[in-house]
C-alpha cells in the first residue's frame, strides 16, 4: 500500500471500527464508514434500475495546512450530513483575462465556493441489493491543467452510471496550481506534489471505505479527462510492474504524461516571483513561513497577474523523470487501459488564431525549423482565409498535443504486453458548443460519458452515443481484461462494425454490417460519426488512418524522452 499513508497513518488504520452501509427507500441512506456514521440522499431517473444513494462532501482527510501532506480523517463525533458538495480548492485561472474569461465559461460555471479546506469527495452508488463481493467502482480524476477544477461539477454527476449501469462513481477533489504544488526549496522533493498525494490519499480512502458503499476495492478503475488521464499516466508509471496499485484499470480521455512536446513547467520560477511579490524578507529558498502568512486570494491574484503556473516536479514517487523509458521497459503499473482522443481536439485552445505563418514559426521555428516545410506540406490550406487558416492550426495543434502523443502511448502500451484499446471521439451536438464551430472539442465528450447534456435540444444521436459510451466505459470497469467490445491495439485482427450507426437523414439505424473486408490493425474505435454517417455507436476502423502524420512529430517526442522513445508504427 502507498507509503506515504503507512507512514502518516498506522495508529488510524489500527483504531478503526468495521464499516457497513444501510439503505431504504422510505429514510435518507446511511453509510457507516470508518470515520463514522453519514447520512446522504437518494435520487432517482427515469427507466432505472432502481434509486441512487449520493453521498456527497466526505472528508478523505482533514482540512490540509497549506503546503502539507494530507493527514487521515479525524473520527466523526456526530452523523455526518452528506448531502451537499463541499468548497472546490483555490481554483486558478492565471492565463491573460480574455482566456481567463473564456475558460471560466466553460469550465468554472457555475463558480464554486473555494477554500483551502477542499479534501472531499463524492459517492454516486446504486441502491440496490449487492451481488457477490460488490460493485465495479469508477474513481474521476478531473481536468483542468492542474490549474482549476473540482469534483463537484454538475457534468460530472455519477448518478447515471449508478442508475443504469450499476456501478458506484467516486468523484474527488485535490488541490491545484500553486496550492497544489508548490515550488519552494523548503518543502522536501517527495512532498511538493500534493495534488498527485491528495488523488492517492483519496484512492486509499476509496480502499478502506468503499464497501460502505457495495463497492468491491478491488475492482477500481481511474478515469478521468486532460490533466486527469496525464494524472492517470502518472500513476501508471510511478508504480513498477510488481507493485499493487490500488486500482486494477485506467481509461485516460484526452490525456497522457508519458509523450509530450515540452518540459513540464519549472514551479521554482513561479515561487521566486511570489515571494518577491510579497515582499518576503531573504532569500526565496527560505520564505515558506512568509508564503503560508498571505491570504489565499492574494496569492491568486499574484499568480493571475504575473501568469505563472506551478506544475509537479519529478520525484520519483509520484512523478517520474522518465515516462517514456519505463513504459517501454515495461516497468509500469500492468493494468488494462483504454485511451483516446477528440476529433477537435486544438479548436478550443487556439480561438482566435488566425495566422499559420506565425503559428509554425511560434511552435516549430525555436528548435525545429527543418520541420516546418514537411508540416506545411502535410497540412495544407484550402485558402489563405481566416477560416482557412484557423482550421489548418487547430488541427495541427490537435494532432501534435492530443492526437499523436496518445497514439504513442497506446503503441507503446502495447508493445510490452499491456491490454490496451484505443478510442477517438467524433460527434457534435448543438446544445454543447460553447462557442460556435468547435466541433467535437477537448472535454465535449464527458457530458456523453457521464450522461449530463443539456436535455433541452437533445438529439435522437446523442442520447443514444451518451448511452453507447456510459455503457462502454462500465463494461470496461466491470471486466477490464474483455475489454471495450474491440481489438486491442497491435492485436492486427479485422475489425467489425459493434454498434449501428444513425443517419440523421433517414431518421433510423443503419446496419452497417461488418468492415472485415480489409485487414491490419483495425483497433480504434470511433464513437459518433464516420465520414457523412452519423454514428451513435462505435465503427472500428485502422488506426493507422488517422495516425499517418504523427511521424512528421517524432522528433520533438524524442527531444523530451530520449533517443528511441517513442515506439516504431505497428
Amino acid at each position: 500500500m502507498w507509503s506515504y499513508f503507512t507512514s502518516h497513518s498506522l495508529l488510524y488504520l489500527f483504531s478503526l471500527f468495521p464499516a457497513s452501509a444501510v439503505s431504504n427507500c422510505n429514510h435518507a441512506p446511511t453509510a457507516t464508514i470508518n470515520a463514522g456514521l453519514i447520512v446522504g440522499k437518494t435520487t432517482s431517473l427515469p427507466a432505472a434500475l432502481g434509486p441512487v444513494n449520493q453521498f456527497l462532501g466526505i472528508p478523505f482527510a482533514d482540512p490540509p495546512k497549506r503546503f502539507s501532506l494530507p493527514q487521515p480523517p479525524s473520527r466523526l463525533v456526530e452523523p455526518l450530513n452528506a448531502t451537499a458538495f463541499k468548497p472546490a480548492c483555490m481554483q486558478q485561472f492565471r492565463y491573460p483575462k480574455k482566456n481567463s474569461d473564456f475558460l471560466r465559461t466553460i469550465w468554472n460555471n457555475p463558480a464554486p465556493e473555494e477554500s483551502e479546506d477542499c479534501l472531499y469527495l463524492n459517492v454516486y452508488a446504486p441502491s440496490g441489493p449487492i451481488a457477490g463481493a460488490g460493485r465495479a467502482v469508477l474513481f474521476w480524476i478531473f481536468g483542468g491543467s492542474l490549474q482549476f477544477g473540482h469534483g463537484g461539477v454538475p457534468s460530472y454527476d455519477g448518478s447515471s452510471f449508478a442508475a443504469y449501469e450499476d456501478v458506484i462513481v467516486v468523484t474527488s477533489n485535490y488541490r491545484t496550481n500553486l496550492f497544489g504544488f508548490p515550488g519552494s526549496p523548503e518543502i522536501p522533493i517527495t512532498e511538493r506534489n500534493l495534488g498527485f498525494i491528495d488523488q492517492r490519499f483519496a484512492l486509499d480512502w476509496v480502499q478502506r471505505n468503499i464497501h460502505a458503499f457495495g463497492g468491491d476495492p478491488c475492482k477500481v478503475t481511474i478515469f478521468g479527462e486532460s490533466a486527469g488521464g496525464y494524472s492517470i499516466d502518472a500513476h501508471l508509471t510511478s508504480y513498477d510492474k510488481d507493485s499493487a496499485p490500488p486500482f486494477r484499470a485506467a481509461i485516460l480521455e484526452s490525456g497522457q504524461y508519458t509523450y509530450r512536446t515540452s518540459a513540464n513547467a519549472n514551479s521554482t520560477i513561479a515561487w521566486n516571483n511570489i515571494t518577491s511579490q510579497l515582499g518576503c524578507p531573504g532569500s526565496y529558498a527560505n520564505n515558506l513561513t512568509c508564503v503560508r502568512a498571505a491570504s489565499a486570494t492574494t496569492l491568486q491574484t499574484i499568480v493571475n497577474e504575473n501568469t505563472l503556473i506551478s506544475a509537479p516536479v519529478a520525484d520519483n514517487v509520484t512523478f517520474v523523470d522518465d515516462p517514456a523509458q519505463r513504459r517501454l521497459s515495461g516497468n509500469i503499473a500492468p493494468i488494462p487501459v483504454l485511451g483516446g482522443t477528440n476529433a477537435q481536439e486544438g479548436r478550443l485552445f487556439v480561438v482566435n488564431q488566425t495566422d499559420l505563418d506565425t503559428f509554425l514559426n511560434k511552435t516549430f521555428g525555436n528548435k525545429f525549423p527543418d520541420l516546418i516545410p514537411a508540416i506545411r506540406d502535410a497540412y495544407p490550406l484550402v485558402d489563405n482565409s481566416n477560416a482557412s487558416q484557423y482550421d489548418t492550426i487547430a488541427e495541427i495543434y490537435g494532432e501534435l498535443t492530443f492526437l499523436c502523443p496518445q497514439a504513442y502511448w497506446a503503441n507503446a502500451s502495447a508493445a510490452i504486453g499491456i491490454p490496451t484499446w484505443r478510442y477517438y471521439f467524433n460527434a457534435s451536438f448543438a446544445n454543447q458548443q460553447v462557442y460556435q464551430n468547435l466541433g467535437a472539442y477537448h472535454a465535449s465528450e464527458v457530458m456523453l460519458v457521464f450522461r449530463t447534456f443539456p436535455q433541452a435540444n437533445a438529439t435522437t444521436q446523442q442520447d443514444a452515443l451518451g448511452r453507447t459510451m456510459q455503457s462502454i466505459w462500465a463494461k470496461f470497469a466491470k471486466n477490464p481484461y474483455a475489454g471495450p467490445g474491440w481489438n486491442a491495439v497491435g492485436s492486427g485482427r479485422k475489425g467489425e462494425v459493434l454498434v449501428g450507426a444513425y443517419d440523421e437523414t433517414s431518421g433510423g439505424l443503419l446496419n452497417m454490417g461488418n468492415a472485415s473486408q480489409v485487414t491490419g490493425d483495425w483497433s480504434l474505435g470511433v464513437f459518433g460519426d464516420v465520414g457523412h454517417v452519423r454514428g451513435s455507436g462505435v465503427t472500428v476502423l485502422p488506426q493507422r488512418d488517422f495516425d499517418a502524420r504523427c511521424e512528421l512529430f517524432r522528433p520533438m517526442f524524442e527531444s523530451i524522452g530520449g533517443k528511441d522513445s517513442t515506439p516504431p508504427w505497428p
